[in-house]
């Protein structure tokens, strides 16, 4: 753990090297770097703006600051974003998104060949922990505090603590627990454990936090804790070998009762005046973005990463930024989802392909692309996804020409309702009418034919269609045994075959980082590795 920096910052007693001044708590974003020779004081907003800042900045300087700028060694800055290292293994390994670049660790994700070494791997789960330790410090440091600011501050510290615990359950398992500052190796615990530490902090910290839509755009309220408890309860056999289905419908009924409300139109969700315009209303629907302003807000992660590599400067359509660096495409078996029949246009755009699929969500492009991916390290082999994009739907001018002004969704209504389609229809045996409601619910906002019902195998496609290239594939099919150490469903490229093969079930699970285990004797690697 002490190749996690902020823990050594901390030791030192100088936290403040990590929490950056901050203009304003947590709007646009803009960072004052602080002396660590002079600085050794706890500035309590300072330090809870770090805490938001850390799910979209990559460090003091940015977007690829000097060496030692970042908050993570051991890997690129521009690399060690939040959600782009999310992203990066819960979809390259996936069925939906396929890289084809053939450096920086991109290839053993495809794959399925990673190992314990692996930087991508590493630098997560080093994130996730630096994180931790931050909201580690802030909640000793504001202990007994009982002031309504420190109050709700608190709450959402303890909100942002559980999410990154529930990315380190969901991707690593049985991992290191701290919830204090100490330089001593932290021991680790069973998953369950860990299982039941998230659901305590969610369901205490949802009640002193803000109502929902009540707090500042970008921050969590009581609706967002709702959401992880019905992500965490929907997951709960995976985790624990005990299904949660009733709590998981509880909490998303919850979720989609507060006063959240479905975006009109789907494509707005993922444009840059996602945070609200005369035309846009997809804040009314964002749970929790993380905040990205091309102007104040610059890394090589975010919604910058989702653009930039989902496109090419040079044969597509604006999208709203001048970097295109053509890496991320589909693999065929998402394109299937929107056309099972193989009709999707062989030349065509995202109206035409929408139009085909009778369905908003087929945002594709095919435009000198083949559906099949022939030749793994050609952006063109493969369809294009152009679902997110640096455009405004109002057609204002968005803040810079490279970095982008879109917010990432990263938890979002819609998800609530799938949550309870699926937990009505597991905890019932078999289709619903509450379950088809709430799946039409969201296939009518895409203008898609609805059905009289939908078994799992539906649904699990619905989430493909609703969620595609939003940082959650792996975590889905792992629940429905489709991931790892199964024989009935492959996709082109898994386990490094062209045609698919299986991958061995230890790999539903990523290894603890070897450099954690070799400094740590409080370790266990996971089975497999």
């Amino acid at each position: 753990m002490k190749r996690n920096k902020i823990t050594a910052w901390v030791a030192a007693c100088a936290i403040l090297i990590s929490a950056s001044g901050i203009t304003s708590c947590v709007g646009d974003l803009d960072v004052e770097p602080i002396d660590p020779s002079v600085t050794t004081t706890f500035d309590q907003n300072k330090v809870f703006t770090k805490i938001y800042a850390t799910l979209g900045l990559t460090g003091i300087e940015g977007p690829a600051g000097s060496p030692g700028s970042g908050d993570v060694d051991g890997i690129d800055e521009g690399s060690s974003d939040f959600f782009r290292l999310i992203w990066n293994l819960n979809e390259l390994p996936a069925d939906e998104a396929h890289c084809c670049w053939i450096d920086g660790g991109v290839p053993e994700l495809v794959h399925g060949t990673w190992d314990a070494s692996h930087s991508l791997v590493t630098g997560l789960y080093y994130r996730l922990y630096f994180d931790i330790t931050l909201c580690n410090f802030f909640l000793e440091q504001t202990e007994g505090k009982t002031d309504a600011e420190s109050v709700t501050q608190r709450a959402e510290a303890r909100f942002i603590r559980a999410l990154n615990y529930y990315y380190l359950i969901d991707l690593y398992g049985k991992v290191p627990f701290v919830t204090t500052v100490s330089t001593e190796k932290p021991s680790q615990v069973e998953r369950a454990e860990l299982f039941k530490f998230i659901e305590k902090e969610l369901l205490e910290a949802s009640e002193t936090m803000k109502d929902p839509r009540t707090n500042t755009y970008g921050r969590a309220d009581k609706a967002a804790a709702w959401l992880l408890l019905a992500r965490l309860y929907l997951n709960a056999e995976v985790y624990t070998g005990t299904p949660q289905w009733a709590k998981a419908a509880e909490y998303a009924q919850k979720t989609i009762n507060s006063a959240y409300s479905l975006c009109p139109v789907y494509k707005h969700l993922f444009m840059a005046d996602n945070n609200g315009s005369s035309v846009n209303k997809a804040n009314t629907e964002i749970l929790l973005p993380i905040l990205q302003d091309g102007g104040t807000t610059r890394n090589y992660g975010g919604s910058l990463y989702l653009i930039a590599s989902t496109h090419k400067t040079d044969d597509m359509p604006a999208f709203g930024t001048t970097e295109g660096w053509a890496g991320n495409r589909c693999r065929p078996q998402l394109v299937s989802k929107f056309f099972p029949n193989g009709n999707a246009p062989a030349a065509g755009d995202a109206d035409a392909m929408t139009k085909a699929a009778n369905d908003d969500r087929a945002l594709f492009f095919s435009k000198g692309r083949s559906l099949s991916i022939d030749v793994e390290s050609e952006f063109a082999s493969g369809y294009s996804l152009v679902k997110f994009s640096n455009l405004r739907a109002d057609g204002a001018t968005t803040h810079d020409s490279k970095f982008t002004d879109t917010d990432l969704p990263l938890m979002r209504l819609a998800e609530a309702y799938l949550t309870y389609a699926e937990a009505e229809v597991r905890r019932n045996g078999g289709p619903t009418a509450a379950a088809t409601e709430a799946i039409n619910t969201l296939r009518k906002r895409a203008h898609a034919k609805t059905e009289t019902s939908y078994t799992l195998s539906n649904i699990l496609d619905e989430w493909a269609r609703e969620f595609a290239f939003e940082g959650r594939r792996r975590s889905d099919l792992i629940r429905f045994n489709r991931f790892a150490g199964n024989a009935d469903y492959t996709w082109q490229w898994k386990g490094g075959a062209k045609d698919g093969t299986t991958l061995s079930r230890h790999l539903n699970l990523y290894p603890i980082p070897t450099k954690d285990v070799n400094v740590n004797s409080n370790l266990k690697q996971n089975p497999g590795y």
